[in-house]
């Protein structure tokens, strides 16, 4: 929880340069200013190459920015170590890609459970909170399917689940629609936003409309700036 009413997430301009072949400087994103507090739930849009992505990997710490201050629970993780850096991706932050990053021929139940292998949690434990976390997606049973043998629905509230295993701060989710039909879509957001009903911060990288309208603020990007900011 945030200490001393700061912000969960506070971006202070935030920069992030690549480095061309010709010596220039490619600018992925060029002045993020951004406050992001417990418990809302935010679209990140953007056509591509407006930056959205670069800011996914610099708010899941994924990546370090050129410039600027990136405070994560009121603490400046600018100076934190690779480990340290780890840590917080591991404890607070839960991703659910686009491409899932489940492993194919592996059980869901222990797809879910990889996270906490990096961890001192108890087998006993890791077994009650996996099937604790894929009855809250609605697949405890499906604990013992293999990975590639469900719907694409079912693979994606896996990813769900696992992001939600180590009760992470905030769930950061990457186009988490991108791979399935409308149908299903519309229910990984309709969860995401029950989710987000029950406490959980919840930011969507997106770049479809019909998906950023779930959220209740939609922030856009173009050029590696915010164009716009509006709450619901």
């Amino acid at each position: 929880m945030p200490k001393n009413g700061q912000p969960l997430i506070h971006l202070q301009d935030i920069k992030k340069y690549y480095l061309l072949g010709d010596g220039s400087h490619y600018k992925a994103l060029n002045g993020i200013t951004l406050k992001i507090e417990k418990g809302e739930f935010i679209a990140i849009m953007g056509p591509s190459g407006s930056g959205k992505s670069t800011l996914m990997h610099i708010l899941g710490a994924l990546d370090v920015p050129t410039g600027g201050k990136y405070f994560f629970n009121g603490k400046d993780i600018g100076s934190f170590s690779d480990d340290e850096l780890a840590e917080i991706r591991n404890r607070e932050i839960g991703f659910v890609f686009q491409a899932f990053n489940l492993l194919a021929r592996t059980t869901v139940f222990k797809n879910v459970e990889r996270p906490m292998m990096y961890s001192n949690i108890p087998r006993k434990e890791r077994e009650e909170r996996v099937m604790e976390a894929l009855r809250l997606v609605d697949l405890s049973d499906k604990a013992h399917s293999l990975s590639n043998r469900i719907s694409g629905g079912q693979i994606q509230r896996v990813a769900i689940a696992r992001a939600l295993i180590m009760d992470p701060s905030v769930i950061l989710a990457d186009e988490p629609t991108g791979n399935l039909d409308t149908k299903t879509s519309v229910g990984i957001m309709n969860f995401l936003k029950e989710l987000n009903r029950k406490g959980r911060t919840i930011i969507v990288i997106t770049h479809e409309e019909d998906i950023a309208r779930f959220a209740r603020r939609r922030i856009r990007l173009v050029d590696g700036k915010i164009l716009s900011d509006k709450r619901n």
